[in-house]
């Protein structure tokens, strides 16, 4: 038996909001506890129930507010997380207060966390797990980023990975005609970006990098500015890039052997309906507020599915991934099919359930669609990336 040998588990984001937290993660838990890591994204603040008193509360700048409350913490730990991104353009909504105090939760829980911090030198720092005698460093950073939710040198915030956009006229002699939308990195970020996952290549054997990003629930499309950032990270010495925020499961790609999750997709969340403190925040419902109709015109599908769901019925489809590591190496990818019922609480599909057979078929047709080349070889209840 290999001495080495380890297995680490990631899933994308986490917005619990429920009484019994417990139910969120009731069939996924027994295999997130297995696994040697098991890696998260939270998208929630952690808001202590005795701040209810001061409704409403005042979201700083947030579009559509997210919180929940301390309890979350001890119950991301019980079912099996180990490590968890809180960087996110949520984790600001509620001002600083809130923002330090749920990183306090989650470390108070027994949780390593990263990608935030009280000011830029601690959100840039990252976290190194040992396992099995192998090493394996997580760095976190986010994209989408409302103005002033990044952290400045003595200002609370998220570990920045910004983006530039620019539009091209595609017919520049024809006014009013569609443009090209191109993307590319914020040059100090992704430099500082670089440099912290080189540094951590001397202190670990395995670099993971955490990416909130993307063009959220827009089906396969992945921006300029991903390729790069993730293309960079990995000629850096990154070995894997686990991405997040779409609320929709987008392509993966391999490149130079290393294996990049554009978005992992939702996981164990609540619909925006039964957030109802954020709903008292907006002082409207999530579903009919002026802030998500203006978000629900990104694509077609919103509130058109069962009652209980909001989004469209692909962001349901989500994924668990599975890095087996031996020999201080990744030796294999893979990823678990999995759903989100009516009831929110995902769970693992098996090889033989439709589904199973629906969500491979959603993940090829989406790389096809961004044209990356890759190899999905089923085996057993598995998804194996090809590297």
């Amino acid at each position: 038996m290999d001495d080495h040998a380890l297995t680490l588990l990631a899933v994308g984001d986490n917005i619990p909001c429920r009484e019994d937290y417990d139910s969120l993660y009731c069939h996924v838990a027994p295999l997130l506890r297995e696994a040697d890591i098991t890696f998260g994204q939270l998208e929630t603040v952690l808001i202590d129930s005795s701040y209810t008193d001061l409704y409403p509360f005042v979201a700083a700048q947030a579009r559509m507010p997210c919180s929940s409350y301390p309890e979350v913490a001890p119950a991301l730990k019980k079912a099996g997380f180990d490590i968890v991104s809180f960087s996110s353009n949520h984790a600001m909504d509620y001002g600083r207060t809130h923002f330090l105090n749920t990183i306090k939760y989650l470390k108070d829980a027994g949780l390593s966390v990263i990608g935030v911090g009280k000011n830029e030198e601690d959100a840039r720092k990252y976290t190194v797990l040992e396992r099995n005698g192998t090493r394996i460093a997580f760095l976190g950073y986010c994209s989408i980023l409302p103005q002033d939710y990044w952290a400045q040198e003595a200002r609370p915030g998220m570990n920045p990975a910004r983006g530039h956009t620019y539009y091209e006229q595609i017919e520049h002699d024809q006014p009013g005609t569609p443009c090209r939308i191109h993307s590319f990195a914020h040059r100090e970020d992704k430099a500082r970006m670089l440099a912290d996952i080189r540094k951590a290549k001397t202190e670990a054997d395995l670099v993971v990098v955490s990416m909130h990003w993307g063009i959220h629930f827009t089906e396969a499309q992945v921006a300029e500015y991903q390729v790069e950032y993730a293309h960079d990270a990995i000629d850096a010495g990154a070995d894997l890039i686990l991405g997040h925020h779409a609320h929709i499961l987008k392509p993966v790609e391999v490149y130079k052997g290393k294996v990049i999750f554009y978005s992992l997709g939702n996981f164990a969340m609540e619909d925006p309906t039964d957030m109802k403190r954020d709903a008292d925040t907006l002082r409207q419902d999530m579903r009919t507020s002026k802030k998500h109709r203006e978000m629900a015109n990104i694509r077609e599908g919103f509130g058109e599915g069962a009652k209980k769901k909001t989004f469209p019925e692909d962001c349901y489809y989500t994924m668990i991934a599975k890095i087996r590591i031996r020999d201080k190496q990744i030796a294999q990818v893979s990823y678990l099919p999995a759903y989100i019922p009516d009831d929110m609480a995902p769970y693992v599909v098996k090889n033989g359930d439709p589904l199973f057979d629906t969500i491979n078929a959603y993940m090829e047709k989406i790389n096809r669609i961004e044209q990356i080349p890759v190899t999905f070889t089923v085996e057993g209840d598995e998804v194996v990336i090809g590297i």
